[in-house]
């Protein structure tokens, strides 16, 4: 009897979510579902980051980095205390031989699949970096909650594959919108940063998700970030011709930046000695630079209003971009984890308060409101780092309610993308990716191209002969116009090279030299793991119609033609298409 109450149940079960995945008002429900959660994950990693540096910094009303100074340089100590925090999870986690997947890596590779203990691992290393005063931000660990819940949720009903991307999408973008009270761009986070695709069909959804998320920050009494901006002003056509000077400076900054993590990160490799400790040693480097000015601690939230507040001299505001720039190259090379969201933002600010007070040097009489500067620079340079033009500019509109200021802020945003794109073609978090050797560009979705291996696409049915045979014998085997080729093998059955049937009954050939003579592309295989891709570039190489697939002792599997290869490649691209705009 309960054996048969529990199958009704599993079937029950099974037929709920066989409607879930036919219904579109089903997915939107569950795309609210998993933004509720991401927006209410959100709110404790903050509140749990900003609880630490309560306890180590004696933090109450300010942030971090909106000290004027440190009064205690002891409590700087959990800087590398921190470290060591993040030395013994890495030596606890030291029999996983994989790096965490984060929200891009999933959707562009792995159809949004993300184990759980990955969230958990990311989230908990941020937000120690976090906690301890280290120079990234807690965004990192916002998108991967919201997406890591997402992507349990989808698992659990079994999405199809655009399905389940969307509804990772959707909860990152709630969780970023939920961090700063700006549902609509968190959005478009969710379609630029981790989706790679704005379609019709996942609109409803993933704004769902964010609105739900941004419920959540008021239920819980949290204010929504805003800025103030100037209300009087008057933007000319030579106000924008100046801004996209911005814009490009912006973007030549971005771009140093990210050469210099990486840079530093290689170097920092290269000394084997000090791999195991490396944020202990990353900890002590940056607590000179917090002695400097503690706006290099933490990812810039306090500092960036206080400076905004202050306009402070232009030599102090070079001395801390100098000094944030140090300590986010630092803390990122060093092993502590966060991404760059908003300490871009706040090296923004910094950029666009000098290139406002430069402009006032010059003999040119343009004067630039310094806090419109300063917003556009937040949105230009964030664009370069982060990527996303409309995540940055529906950012800035939520966080200011000022319309008017959005025209330079988009003009200055794309122009900066478009250089960073040229010159680098990169945003942070894809090139992180492509520096250890991942081949995402984008959070597109190219993981079909991954599991469109030989091993999947071959043919079994191949003629072989031994490569000792003679051409006489082959002709007495083989058929004139039975196959167009047959497969050599040596005395042990491994793969020799490839023979044409016309080839053997030219009537030139000798009767009795073995058939090996003719062989071609004998150093020109497949392996059955050879993605598309790689499948491809092979035939172009050995400019071949066919090849044999071999597996590692020598052993011929399978048999590839160029025809079905590229059949194959086309039939997958059309079914991407019609799945991201939700045909059928």
């Amino acid at each position: 009897m309960r054996r048969a109450g529990t199958n009704a149940l599993k079937a029950l079960f099974v037929r709920q979510r066989r409607r879930l995945r036919e219904s579109e008002m089903a997915f939107i429900v569950l795309a609210l579902l998993a933004g509720l959660a991401a927006g209410w994950m959100t709110n404790l990693q903050a509140w749990l980051a900003h609880s630490m540096q309560e306890v180590f910094y004696g933090v109450t009303v300010n942030r971090l980095s909106a000290l004027g100074e440190i009064k205690h340089p002891w409590r700087l100590l959990a800087l590398p205390s921190g470290g060591l925090a993040l030395v013994a999870m890495s030596y606890m986690l030291r029999r996983r031989r994989r790096a965490p997947i984060d929200v891009v890596e999933a959707n562009a590779l792995h159809s949004g699949q993300i184990p759980f203990v990955d969230n958990l691992v990311i989230s908990a290393q941020t937000l120690i970096s976090n906690g301890v005063g280290a120079s990234v931000g807690l965004e990192a660990a916002y998108a991967q909650m919201g997406g890591g819940v997402a992507s349990v949720l989808g698992q659990w009903f079994k999405l199809r594959r655009a399905d389940m991307r969307t509804l990772v999408g959707a909860g990152a973008g709630a969780a970023v919108g939920a961090a700063f009270g700006a549902p609509l761009a968190g959005a478009f986070y969710a379609f630029e940063i981790v989706i790679g695709s704005y379609t019709p069909a996942a609109v409803a959804p993933v704004v769902a998700a964010a609105l739900g998320a941004a419920f959540i920050t008021r239920a819980l009494g949290v204010e929504p970030y805003l800025i103030a901006s100037s209300a009087d002003r008057v933007l000319t056509t030579g106000d924008y011709f100046v801004y996209v000077v911005l814009g490009l400076a912006c973007a030549l900054v971005g771009i140093a930046l990210m050469r210099l993590v990486t840079f530093a990160e290689m170097q920092v490799q290269k000394v084997g000695r000090i791999s195991r400790w490396k944020p202990v040693i990353g900890g002590l480097l940056l607590m000179p630079l917090a002695m400097v000015t503690p706006q290099t601690l933490s990812a810039g939230h306090g500092a960036m209003h206080l400076n905004l507040a202050m306009q402070p001299a232009l030599q102090f505001l070079l001395v801390v971009l100098v000094v944030k720039i140090a300590a986010s190259v630092i803390s990122l090379s060093f092993g502590f984890r966060g991404g760059l969201f908003f300490a871009s933002l706040f090296l923004g600010s910094l950029v666009g308060l000098i290139f406002a007070a430069l402009v006032a040097m010059l003999p040119l009489n343009i004067n630039l409101d310094v806090n419109d500067a300063a917003l556009v620079g937040m949105a230009a340079l964030a664009v370069s780092v982060v990527g996303g033009p409309m995540t940055l500019a529906i950012l800035m509109l939520e966080t200011t309610h000022d319309f008017a200021l959005m025209g330079v802020v988009l003009t200055a945003s794309l122009v900066s993308s478009a250089l960073t794109r040229e010159t680098f073609g990169y945003s942070f978090s894809t090139w992180r990716l492509h520096v250890r050797g991942s081949i995402v560009r984008s959070p597109r979705d190219i993981g079909w191209m991954l599991s469109l291996t030989a091993g999947r696409i071959m043919r079994t049915d191949w003629v072989s002969v031994p490569a000792d045979l003679s051409i006489a014998d082959f002709r007495a085997r083989v058929a004139l116009g039975s196959t167009s080729k047959a497969v050599l093998l040596d005395g042990d059955e491994h793969y020799v090279g490839i023979v044409t049937t016309a080839s053997a009954y030219n009537p030139e050939t000798v009767p009795e030299t073995q058939v090996g003579i003719l062989a071609t592309l004998a150093d020109n295989t497949l392996s059955p793991a050879t993605d598309i891709r790689a499948m491809l570039k092979a035939f172009d190489l050995a400019a071949a119609d066919e090849l044999a697939v071999v597996d590692g002792v020598g052993n011929v599997v399978g048999v590839v033609t160029e025809r079905h290869a590229r059949r194959r490649y086309f039939e997958e691209i059309e079914a991407s298409q019609r799945a991201l705009f939700g045909e059928t």
